[in-house]
């Protein structure tokens, strides 16, 4: 695993973009965001971090793929972005993990996990958490003031876990039974906790 900066040669980050996004009114992921869609914060991350490619779960809306695409194309990573279809994703966020951890090549030794509907991560807290996991941690997360936030990095010792969860809470109930085993690393960047959740969310048109 490559530590300092770079790109790791067995990371991987995976975008979960498959809700529904029921409280927003639907087509969260694809509305207007800073000149872009929404999705676009997200996956700007994820290409930001020291992975070697980018998987990208879809479900419930079929625009996101093809905004997935674009934005891989903008930006020039084409060739890093993967596309993986959850197709029980009605069944919450659990049914995305499983799809994104099913995804990921039989080498991986770590595995970021970013919401699709958090467009702030700052990329600068990413490569911090790579080096944890390569100091040993089976998990690392970014903190503001003391709140876990997102991304969420997971050794390769966790997808056998993150697999067997079920509905909607994602990985937090895993995290929580981690305890002090996952590494937090202090983010001055609040955009680390900053998700959307329903229309007029700030940079959102009402």
């Amino acid at each position: 695993m490559a530590t300092g900066g770079g790109v790791s040669r067995d990371l991987e980050a995976i975008v979960l973009a498959a809700g529904a996004g029921a409280r927003f009114g639907g087509g969260k992921l694809t509305a207007p965001w800073r000149g872009g869609v929404l999705i676009d914060g997200a996956l700007a991350a994820a290409f930001a971090a020291p992975v070697r490619s980018v998987v990208v779960v879809t479900g419930a809306d079929p625009r996101v793929a093809g905004a997935a695409r674009a934005f891989a194309a903008q930006v020039g990573e084409t060739a890093r972005l993967r596309l993986a279809h959850a197709e029980d994703h009605a069944q919450g966020m659990a049914a995305s993990l499983r799809a994104g951890v099913d995804a990921l090549p039989p080498d991986t030794a770590g595995a970021f996990l970013f919401l699709g509907d958090m467009p702030r991560i700052p990329p600068r807290i990413l490569q911090p958490l790579a080096d944890a996991l390569a100091k040993g941690a089976v998990a690392a997360a970014p903190a503001f003031e003391g709140r876990r936030g997102h991304p969420v990095l997971f050794g390769r010792e966790m997808f056998s876990d993150l697999r067997a969860l079920t509905g909607d809470a994602g990985a937090r109930a895993l995290l929580a039974t981690l305890g002090r085993r996952v590494v937090q690393i202090e983010s001055s960047d609040a955009g680390v906790l900053f998700d959307v959740d329903v229309k007029g969310a700030p940079g959102l048109p009402a």
